[in-house]
């Protein structure tokens, strides 16, 4: 069982004494289109509120060195209706590697129709990044000799982002530079790369009756080095308070989802996926808690309730 609990870790270590790599390194999330902005810039200010929100995510419950992302974020239109700006900050470890990452992001907002807009989004900051591969069990290198400490690792991206009351869609790539990580085992320089991640999403709200609506939705993934990824969301809103349904990441994941719409300003929502993976029979499932408000500084239209 110790064994299996530190496959993590291991698949860390070989990506520092394997030569150069790149593999898929930012976080997944399963309530993604409530958490937008964290790969995509263009999503800032698409409410018309200022909006803050909190996010935590625990992958492989019981599984020893399993991925645990904390997220939060902000962002708001400005007085110039056609500029937002926001604000992400991501706490990402697994295994033996830690992430620590702050990016800003801006928009610039165009009408495409009377209640459709197109947004042109930039986002840019730095990742902190350390790995302590000493703390491993399982690695049969000399690990003291390849740990990284706080490399920072400056990065920038681009996102477009169009949507009405009740579709949207977007692509975004968040970080288009690959910085090189590099380290030393024995006489052997051994270097890694932040592969490029892309993703294209979208998604419909449809009535299905007079209380009931339905959303589908979907998240397509691209990642250099890694299999293509995509989550497929299947999710209904009763009397504009209550969220809940179901989402399944293409050979990889299934899970439910459920949210609630306290007032007009706070939400709460939770998601609770389990692998299809061999990994599976190794953990208790991923939990995922999602906390959000709406405060109104500026004028305009707000949009109520929210289906994204």
């Amino acid at each position: 069982m110790k064994r299996a609990q530190d496959i993590a870790g291991v698949l860390l270590a070989m990506m520092f004494v394997t030569g150069t790599t790149s593999a898929q390194q930012d976080p997944m999330y399963s309530q993604y289109m409530f958490n937008t902005l964290a790969f995509n810039p263009a999503y800032a200010g698409s409410a018309n509120v200022f909006t803050v929100m909190a996010l935590s995510r625990h992958q492989w419950v019981g599984f020893d060195g399993a991925p645990a992302t904390q997220t939060i974020l902000a962002h708001s239109p400005l007085k110039a209706e056609n500029l937002a700006l926001g604000f992400t900050a991501i706490n990402d470890k697994i295994g033996a590697s830690h992430q620590t990452s702050a990016f800003a992001d801006f928009a610039y907002r165009i009408r495409t129709g009377e209640d459709t807009r197109l947004s042109f989004g930039l986002k840019g900051g730095v990742n902190i990044y350390q790995a302590d591969l000493a703390s491993l069990t399982s690695v049969e290198v000399d690990p003291a000799k390849v740990n990284v400490s706080g490399q920072l690792l400056p990065n920038f991206g681009f996102g477009l982002y169009w949507h009405g009351p009740r579709y949207y869609l977007g692509a975004s790539a968040p970080k288009l530079l690959e910085n090189k990580l590099d380290a030393v085992n024995g006489n052997v320089l051994v270097t890694a790369s932040e592969a490029r991640h892309y993703f294209l999403i979208g998604g419909y709200v449809m009535d299905l009756g007079r209380d009931i609506k339905f959303k589908p939705a979907f998240m397509l993934r691209a990642v250099e080095g890694a299999p293509l990824s995509l989550d497929l969301n299947a999710n209904f809103l009763l009397r504009d308070r209550i969220w809940f349904g179901a989402m399944y990441r293409l050979g990889n994941a299934f899970g439910l989802m459920g949210q609630y719409q306290v007032n007009d300003q706070l939400r709460v929502g939770y998601a609770f996926d389990l692998t299809t993976t061999r990994v599976g029979a190794y953990n208790a499932g991923t939990h995922e808690i999602m906390l959000s408000y709406d405060l109104r500084f500026v004028k305009g239209k707000t949009i109520s309730p929210r289906y994204f």
